[in-house]
């Protein structure tokens, strides 16, 4: 008897990143499972498709649902389902005099994923590092180099880390600049929320030449942060067979 089709909802919008190679390569990991059929969005509107899904992943960039929608989402993963939010799905960007602020407008939302980011260092290679070696989702990927966005969150609940990094210092541009403590920076975590989880990655940073429009007409460097490590993908593939129940 064959088995039935796993129902995929991918989230992927938003400002400032290649969202068009980030939502290529996530399409392509989900194909390497035949049982799996994707809905793509562009944003968080259809929640009744939402709701008829099996499982939720999102790579988005300032990209904030209504009230009502960040309602449904958080009730969504309570019902029992898993969220798969990766990279600047928990940020909200608002460029002042001052620097770059994170204004924390959309509690229910940023609750719901367990963080909210509020600034990261210059792009530059940093470790990250292995917090829950025996948990099946890292176990084996071992400590990593990386050159992406090493993202300074507030968290926001009680968050099973299985991932970390560290940093102490500036990060320059943003409102909260300063770093002081030497706390473990989570990079990937589990939230549960009732019945279901939000499996948060931080990492995968990307951007092209036309993605800083229109504050940056062309933006100079063609960067893939994390995309360009096999560890990295390797974490997608389990992350993403975790959420489907494969």
């Amino acid at each position: 008897m064959s088995e039935p089709a796993i129902q995929a909802y991918l989230v992927a919008a938003g400002d400032f990143h290649d969202i068009d190679f980030a939502r290529l390569e996530l399409l392509k990991l989900l194909s390497e499972h035949e049982s799996v059929r994707t809905t793509v969005a562009s944003d968080y509107g259809d929640i009744e498709g939402i709701n008829a899904s099996d499982f939720l992943i999102s790579y988005t960039c300032n990209l904030i649902p209504s009230e009502a929608e960040q309602a449904a989402l958080k009730a969504y993963v309570e019902s029992g389902k898993k969220w798969f939010a990766l990279h600047g799905t928990n940020s909200i960007l608002e460029f002042t005099d001052a620097g770059v602020a994170c204004p924390e407008t959309a509690p229910t939302f940023m609750e719901t994923l367990g963080s909210q980011f509020m600034a990261h260092p210059p792009i530059q290679p940093f470790t990250v590092k292995t917090t829950a070696p025996d948990h099946p989702l890292v176990k084996g990927v071992g400590e990593f180099e990386t050159d992406d966005e090493l993202y300074l969150c507030k968290a926001l609940a009680e968050l099973e880390v299985l991932l970390h990094t560290n940093f102490t210092g500036e990060a320059t541009g943003f409102i909260h600049a300063d770093w002081p403590d030497d706390e473990p920076r989570p990079v990937y975590y589990i939230n549960r929320l009732g019945d279901g989880e939000v499996l948060y990655l931080n990492l995968g940073h990307c951007r092209g030449h036309y993605d800083m429009q229109p504050r940056v007409p062309y933006y100079p460097v063609i960067e893939k942060g994390s995309w360009e490590k096999p560890e990295y993908y390797e974490l997608l593939r389990r992350g993403l067979k975790y959420c489907a129940g494969i």
